[in-house]
């Protein structure tokens, strides 16, 4: 189903709210020193703001590595984003995989703390790309 420009750009605006809500929660998860749901919440953080970017300029994916995939082609590839931060969603990915689906994985204060400015750095660099112009 296509959808017309302001059912788009509502789209959008609700699901950049979603990945500000997302990392409100993935803050108050790490206060109470919850690991395996940090890392969760941090991923669909930035997962809603990739598919954000997506929806803007008409891109779907039915699973999250087909998120990943149109990011890598679309964005990095063509420089928008940097390779550095297309790696690093990737690995939000696997961390959040790993914690929500593998036995006897410990996911720990060491796993998690470090990727908390990478988060924002990302956040900001994908809103940003959604509010350029086209």
């Amino acid at each position: 189903m296509k959808l017309t420009d302001d059912e788009r750009e509502a789209l959008v605006k609700y699901r950049i709210e979603r990945s500000h809500e997302a990392w409100i929660e993935t803050k108050e998860i790490i206060s109470s020193r919850l690991w395996y749901a940090a890392a969760n919440r941090m991923y669909y953080t930035c997962y809603y703001m990739t598919s954000a970017l997506l929806i803007k300029y008409e891109l779907s994916a039915s699973t999250h590595s087909g998120v990943i995939r149109l990011l890598g082609m679309h964005f990095v590839t063509k420089g928008l984003i940097s390779k550095d931060l297309g790696h690093f969603y990737g690995q939000l990915f696997e961390l959040r995989q790993r914690g929500d689906y593998d036995d006897y994985i410990q996911i720990t204060s060491a796993d998690v703390l470090p990727l908390v400015e990478k988060v924002e750095e990302y956040m900001k660099t994908i809103e940003a790309l959604i509010h350029r112009e086209q």
